[in-house]
């Protein structure tokens, strides 16, 4: 297809303003995907700017709560902005996205948290990318950038994927952090869209896993980097670092991925150095918080939830989280 994606119909909608001197004909069918929660102003600027640039349509979704004249602000800039009117969890935010993108004719959609510092090359490496894995015959529903450490966060790793075909410059990885990555949306139609009953974290790595048990592949391009921001800071113990999150992330984090094990597309050297890694995870968050007892109780009732299969939005999730509170998910690795 030609031209950039027709607008989403939705809440709120613009048209799309600005124009590039020399266009990119790969950016024809691109969208931008970006999540919102309760941003700040500096936060609802790099989104304006994404979209008065004119390189792609622009399609965010309030998942929380936007101060006054925000949405008034985005949709002048050309932004559609989608809302269910209350937090509905990082999963189903992204298949709303993905869904308004592919209705409006876009080929691939670009996610990015509403903190991400996305280098002005990432969208046309990342097309690049895609372009020749496509020319090698390989089959891929997402491309994504290196994770570069932010100060004071630990950067995600991405294990690789054994036994698939690499492609110069492009490492096929057994998942990918979802902000900065690059979605096939013809591939995201076939694999099927993230679990929202998983609501926030672990997603990216249950919908890459299933993505790969289908034949489509996720490829780290080594060329372009982004930052990450993981939790609050971080925790380091016995060799081990990991983010320092909210208890409810933790919990929800351990419960998912307790559930995880379930999964007949999950690798099983996954599930055994998950396995192995939950609950030195677990002892070192509670150390962390001082040995609480409520907090030991907390993660206790979350492994038994992910025992048990009960997913959805967690128990204790709070009304009125903090503005700044990472929308990146966690990716403890060990």
């Amino acid at each position: 297809m030609t031209g950039r994606p027709a607008p989403v119909t939705g809440p709120i909608t613009g048209p799309i303003t600005g124009t590039r001197p020399v266009p990119d004909p790969r950016l024809g069918s691109l969208v931008l995907g970006i999540t919102l929660f309760r941003p700040r102003p500096d936060q609802v600027a790099r989104v304006r700017a994404l979209a008065s640039a004119g390189d792609a349509a622009v399609i965010a979704f309030d998942n929380g709560g936007l101060p006054a004249g925000t949405a008034d602000q985005l949709a002048r800039a050309g932004v559609t902005l989608l809302s269910a009117g209350t937090n509905l969890g990082i999963a189903e935010a992204l298949n709303r996205i993905a869904a308004a993108a592919r209705a409006a004719g876009g080929g691939t959609l670009l996610l990015l948290d509403q903190d991400a510092e996305p280098p002005a090359d990432l969208a046309a490496a990342l097309l690049a990318a895609r372009d020749r894995l496509r020319e090698a015959g390989i089959p891929a529903a997402v491309v994504g950038p290196v994770p570069a450490p932010a100060p004071g966060h630990k950067a995600p790793a991405y294990p690789p994927r054994p036994g698939a075909p690499a492609r110069d410059g492009l490492a096929p990885v057994q998942f990918l952090a979802t902000s900065g990555s690059l979605v096939d949306l013809d591939a995201f139609a076939r694999v099927g869209p993230f679990r929202g009953d998983f609501f926030i974290d672990g997603v990216e790595l249950e919908w890459c896993f299933r993505a790969w048990s289908l034949g489509y592949g996720c490829y780290r391009a080594d060329a372009v980097a982004i930052p990450h921001r993981v939790g609050g800071g971080t925790i380091r113990a016995f060799g081990i670092t990991m983010p320092r999150q909210p208890l409810f992330r933790m919990a929800t984090y351990l419960r998912n991925a307790i559930y995880a094990w379930r999964l007949p597309h999950v690798p099983p050297r996954w599930k055994l150095a998950q396995a192995a890694y939950l609950p030195l995870q677990a002892g070192l968050y509670w150390a962390d918080s001082g040995f609480r007892p409520a907090v030991l109780l907390r993660l206790l009732a979350a492994a038994r939830d992910g025992a048990l299969g009960r997913l959805g939005p967690p128990r204790d999730l709070p009304r009125d989280l903090p503005r700044d509170l990472p929308r990146d998910l966690p990716r403890d690795l060990p």
